[in-house]
């Protein structure tokens, strides 16, 4: 009884504690990033080469987590919404003294948190707390007590930590990191010689999978009349063959369900629902019993889509004809009913504005909806990103500045994406490929950039493979080679 009362005692003490340092002490953002190194290495994607799905979540989380950082840290900004995140973290090793080993490279665990504080110290430490990560480092941080305005002065101050904090907590010295890599740098070549076995036969035994993959694909396809069938992961051949066989049972059990499918695109993801781009999404955790009801839906969400279709047009109108669009692979994945949200809350912002643009002054132009930055931005393909939280005044003044820039970028998109296309065909026919492709993160100039260096090189390893252009090494499950876009040689 009484070691149960130490323990509650020892509890209430931390808990009173942990509220007295976040209310004396502000974190700057540079502190604020070193504070969650352990974090970042945890968790970086680059660490889960050989794990594409979880890879793919950790990309979207982190991208998720920084907009919510970079608004903790706009001053004035008070319009906070939860914040839901799923991380996968690299499992420690229990026993590792070596640094090198601190992470395992295989084991990891899923773990989901939700971020609702509004200062940038209470958020570090809920992050590494619910990652099961040590916070004792925070203490050696130069935690600034003055008020947040002399804090700013200092945000952008590196820190250096010493070489004992590594070797106590186990975690990787990033300038050491660095220095290996570069002196045990990975060249195309000796990566080839290396993997080139491992991939052939990897791809020859999931041959008989991708023709039976094709198979289900055109029968579900021609047998539902629908426009594709699309995975939002890198799942496997198997794991996609076992969807369509998902898929097709339902189909024979309960054919009336999917009458108002004609013509739509089903995308196999991990929600159920549909889209911000009117696709159909079958969540590939969920059971038959959900697909129906989405299948059942389906008139409804016409109905929504119509609306949504008619509330960018009314954006379109206010904001002098530029087209509002949403952009798959560079937005997250939304469903129909978040992005209709999105569209009305920036819709009836534009109207309290009563902005002035002149009727179809920006007509060519498009624009995507963002709502993890307040800040404006132009693409390299032209797009405007503007904020949902944007001041009007500064909106207008951005786009006008910037409009002639955006429709040069435009055009630039254009001439790319048929230099891309030219050089993916040559690579392909050089090379004697059965498929060349690259990760939605790859921009048309590093694709671009990659082909041009390519077809300098004599691969003869190539022949008859599948050839990813990604951001690291590696072998696929199925045999396919990813390799960076920016490789070696």
């Amino acid at each position: 009884m009484f070691c149960c009362l130490r323990v509650v005692r020892r509890l209430c003490l931390e808990k009173i504690l942990l509220q007295c340092i976040i209310q004396s002490r502000t974190l700057s953002g540079a502190d604020a990033i070193n504070a969650l190194r352990p974090f970042y290495f945890a968790v970086h994607p680059d660490f889960f080469g050989q794990h594409p799905k979880e890879r793919e979540v950790n990309e979207n989380s982190l991208k998720r987590l920084n907009g919510y950082l970079e608004n903790l840290q706009k001053p004035g900004f008070r319009s906070f919404k939860p914040t839901q995140l799923t991380f996968y973290v690299r499992e420690r090793e229990p026993n590792s003294s070596n640094v090198q080993e601190s992470f395992s490279t295989s084991g990891f665990r899923a773990v989901s948190f939700t971020l609702h504080t509004r200062d940038l110290l209470s958020t570090v430490l809920d992050i590494l707390n619910s990652c099961s990560l040590s916070t004792e480092h925070i203490q050696s941080l130069n935690v600034n007590s003055q008020p947040h305005k002399e804090a700013k002065s200092t945000q952008n101050r590196p820190i250096k930590w010493d070489k004992t904090y590594y070797s106590f907590t186990g975690f990787k010295d990033p300038e050491e990191d660095l220095e290996q890599a570069q002196r045990v740098e990975t060249t195309l070549t000796s990566w080839l010689d290396d993997n080139e076995a491992s991939a052939v036969k990897k791809l020859k035994k999931s041959l008989p999978l991708r023709k039976e993959l094709e198979r289900l694909k055109n029968e579900l396809s021609h047998q539902l009349q629908l426009s594709d069938i699309r995975w939002q992961r890198s799942w496997g051949i198997a794991h996609r063959c076992s969807q369509l066989h998902s898929l097709g049972r339902l189909v024979q059990q309960r054919p009336e369900v999917l009458k108002n499918v004609k013509g739509r695109t089903v995308v196999f993801t991990d929600r159920s629902g549909m889209s911000a781009a009117g696709h159909i999404m079958l969540g590939t955790m969920d059971v038959h019993h959900h697909w129906t009801k989405i299948f059942e839906r389906l008139p409804n969400y016409y109905k929504l889509q119509k609306r949504l279709l008619f509330l960018e047009d009314q954006i379109s109108q206010l904001l002098g004809g530029i087209q509002v669009i949403y952009i798959e692979e560079l937005q997250p994945l939304l469903t129909l009913e978040e992005y209709y949200e999105t569209l009305d809350s920036f819709y009836n912002k534009l109207l309290d504005s009563r902005l002035r643009f002149h009727p179809h002054s920006l007509r060519g132009l498009q624009m995507i909806l963002e709502s993890d930055r307040y800040t404006p931005s132009l693409h390299e393909f032209g797009h405007f990103t503007i904020p949902t939280v944007c001041d009007p005044a500064t909106l207008q003044w951005f786009i006008v500045a910037k409009a002639q820039e955006a429709r040069e970028n435009l055009k630039r998109k254009e001439e790319m994406m048929i230099t891309e296309k030219e050089l993916i065909g040559t690579s392909t026919e050089k090379f004697s490929l059965d498929r060349l492709y690259k990760e939605p993160s790859v921009s048309s100039a590093q694709m671009i950039d990659c082909c041009k260096r390519l077809l300098e090189e004599s691969l003869p390893y190539l022949q008859g493979m599948h050839l990813c252009i990604s951001h690291f090494y590696s072998v696929l499950q199925d045999g396919d080679l990813c390799i960076p876009w920016n490789w070696k040689s």
